[in-house]
């Protein structure tokens, strides 16, 4: 079969569309053949290379696959095979104390499909049967496949974690990602009031019809002081952030006394500095989190194939053109996902 592949860290330059061996369904698992497969910001990590991850060369990546069931291992029931699917990214180990509460997997058993194990961006993939999610026939592969590491992520971060309310204002950073264009309409439906942060006009008008209230160009403005000037010098109760340094000072000062920063990411880097008398004066929460439990995911996944939220596919491309694909990623050139077909 056919990957987008890399034999070592670095630039989009390492990737490649090369022939590699077909993988097998071993017990408990399933044979996906793959119809499309979204890109993530973590694509670009792993390619960059994470400190401390060690990876089987080459490896694929691709954490966001919507495609057939082609085959099924032992201890798997037959009734998978040709069933239109999506897999959770979120692989749990499934025996530690957090999986037997039906919590997040907290323990060193917990993997990323795509990250620490090899992903989607090929012809096949093979992943645990658990992880098998079933999709509607009405439901495009393409915008399938723009829906599960984003959607699960936005659910747990504002809706578990940073327990967002009815009547509470929210500040969401980068609202042209693919986590942001989710949590835009999820903030909403939970009847946030939802400023949303970007970079471009054009992006705060689709920013908009996606269900914010208001926006701000970062480029043109400090967020953080539009956000006080605009609340009258209240700020917001919850800020989304993923951005890290660049822009963790000015999510602080954009909270309200006793506001919770929930962040999910570090795309500018793994370090930054709190203040922390604006963090204990003002009695401020900051909050981790990453991915979901099986329930969350089910949770939005009801939602988003009952069209009560919609995915965002900012274009569709071919496998093989994988590496200029991560290359208008990581340009922020797009506005919600970038999808590729094998």
């Amino acid at each position: 079969m056919h990957a987008l592949v890399f034999y070592e860290h670095g630039g989009p330059e390492q990737l490649r569309y090369a022939g590699v061996p077909e993988p097998v369904a071993g017990p408990g698992e399933a044979l996906v053949q793959v119809k499309a497969a979204a890109l993530n910001h973590l694509d670009l990590w792993v390619r960059q290379g994470i400190p401390g991850l060690r990876l089987a060369m080459p490896h694929i990546g691709g954490s966001d696959v919507a495609g057939v069931v082609a085959a099924v291992g032992e201890d798997v029931d037959e009734a998978w095979v040709g069933r239109r699917v999506i897999i959770n990214p979120s692989l749990g180990c499934g025996r530690c104390e957090y999986c037997r509460a039906g919590q997040q997997c907290l323990c060193a058993g917990f993997h990323v499909f795509g990250e620490h194990v090899p992903g989607g961006l090929a012809e096949y993939a093979v992943a645990p049967a658990a992880n098998l999610y079933a999709i509607p026939d009405d439901f495009g592969f393409a915008e399938a496949a723009a829906v599960p590491l984003v959607y699960q992520t936005a659910w747990r971060a504002l809706m578990t974690q940073a327990r967002l309310r009815a009547g509470e204002r929210v500040l969401i950073l980068g609202a042209g990602g693919g986590v942001a264009s989710a949590a835009i309409q999820i903030a909403r439906l939970a009847g946030a009031y939802v400023y949303a942060a970007t970079s471009t006009p054009a992006k705060e008008r689709r920013a908009l019809e996606l269900g914010a209230d208001e926006t701000i160009n970062y480029r043109e403005v400090d967020f953080s002081k539009e956000i006080w000037r605009r609340t009258g010098k209240r700020g917001v109760d919850v800020v989304l952030e993923n951005v890290g340094p660049a822009t963790w000072a000015g999510s602080m000062r954009a909270l309200c006394r006793g506001g919770r920063l929930v962040t999910f990411g570090a795309t500018t880097g793994r370090f930054a500095e709190t203040d922390l008398n604006l963090l204990f004066w003002n009695q401020v929460s900051l909050i981790g989190s990453t991915m979901a439990t099986y329930a969350e995911f089910e949770a939005v996944m009801g939602l988003v194939f009952s069209r009560r939220l919609r995915p965002i596919v900012d274009r569709v491309m071919p496998l093989r053109d994988g590496a200029e694909a991560q290359r208008l990623l990581g340009a922020g050139e797009q506005f919600g996902k970038l999808v590729l077909e094998p």
